[in-house]
């Protein structure tokens, strides 16, 4: 969120202008948590093959941006890829739906980055029967690149308003191979409207706010400390904390200006988007989850190759008991022919959005 520095000056003044400037400028300038972003520097700079792939593969989406993966190196060319159940979401995500997805994202981002480097990979799903052991992964060296690896660096899930115009027809052609891309006014609206009373009802039902707010990460020490989860960051919100504004009790509290103004910003957010991406998949089996994963992390680079932003919006597809009429209206509304709605993204042209944190290749390694 762009904050100009004679606001920041005054936000951490209390309302007035520091009369040492300076500190306050020095304050602006040092909140990057740049030990969190410091696996995007180091992505790619492994010796061992496997350990590349995966220092890209760490990079994928994840719900809550929980990070769920956990990986072991067997022998010489072999990768047991895990779920940690520690980071489940049982209030949000009470199936483990959205965390399988997640781990589809990585297994797809994990593909993409080993053949980039030369190197093609026989993935077994479940290869014990349960969900916790997603993956044995394979690598052999003779395949070709694939072209959506040039998106890998600049992926973003951008959570912004974006600009009051239409995909253009090439983009929206570019992007039907991976995604329904809907441009129809009338079921955006459709959609924006869902999507809005979906996340009232997230934010407004104590266990499910609760459980996102314990994921939240407070200023660049605790983002530091702690890459995953909701990072709040940045010059704008460090001075609100600095300023008593924004706390874990206010972002719990419907009645404090901490809430309400995050409730604007969500709405104003929500409303500015011109198109949707919907993936669907025919049942609901971790397989399909799985793949419903993969096709948005293939979506997520395309978009970033075409030029334009991709957001996932998950509330109105969470399978808790307060959202039940809003998923069932969520499927009749993007399903066809009995499909099972995955994944829903706003879709549109945004800012540039800055890199999130992530936890280093090391703390993923079961074996490192």
């Amino acid at each position: 969120m762009p904050l100009s520095r004679r606001k920041v000056i005054a936000l951490i003044g209390g309302g007035t202008v520091l009369a040492a400037s300076a500190s306050a400028a020095g304050f602006v300038a040092t909140r990057t948590p740049r030990k969190a972003l410091e696996p995007w520097r180091l992505a790619g700079g492994y010796s061992d093959p496997r350990q590349r792939a995966l220092s890209y593969a760490l990079l994928a989406p994840s719900a809550h941006n929980l990070q769920p993966w956990i990986a072991e190196l067997i022998g010489v060319d072999r990768i047991r890829l895990h779920r940690d159940p520690a980071l489940n979401l049982p209030e949000t995500d009470p199936f483990d739906r959205q965390l399988t997805i997640s781990m589809g994202c990585f297994l797809e981002l994990l593909r993409i980055a080993a053949a980039q480097d030369g190197y093609t990979t026989q993935i077994t799903l479940f290869p014990e029967g349960g969900d916790m052991i997603v993956a044995d992964i394979v690598f052999s060296e003779g395949t070709e690149p694939d072209p959506l690896a040039d998106g890998i660096m600049t992926r973003r899930s951008c959570k912004e308003p974006f600009e009051d115009r239409a995909l253009a027809g090439e983009v929206v052609e570019a992007l039907q191979p991976y995604a329904k891309i809907v441009t129809d006014k009338e079921e955006v609206q459709n959609i924006k409207a869902l999507s809005w009373e979906a996340w009232q009802i997230e934010a407004r039902t104590p266990h499910t706010m609760k459980e996102s707010v314990d994921l939240m990460r407070f200023g660049k020490a605790e983002i530091n400390a702690t890459p995953d989860g909701i990072d709040l960051g940045g010059p704008f919100l460090e001075a609100l904390m600095l300023a008593g504004q924004i706390t874990p009790e206010a972002q719990m509290n419907p009645e404090s200006m901490s809430f309400k103004t995050g409730v604007s910003i969500y709405e104003e957010m929500l409303q500015a988007t011109p198109a949707y991406a919907v993936i669907t998949t025919p049942g609901n089996s971790r397989l399909e989850q799985l793949d419903a994963g993969r096709q948005w992390l293939r979506l997520n680079l395309a978009t970033t190759l075409a030029g334009v932003a991709l957001h996932p919006i998950s509330q109105c597809l969470q399978e808790f008991p307060e959202m039940a009429d809003v998923y069932a209206r969520a499927q009749d509304l993007m399903g066809a022919d009995g499909e099972v709605v995955q994944m829903l993204g706003r879709l549109g042209y945004g800012p540039q959005t800055p890199q999130t944190p992530r936890w280093p290749l090391d703390a993923k390694l079961k074996n490192a």
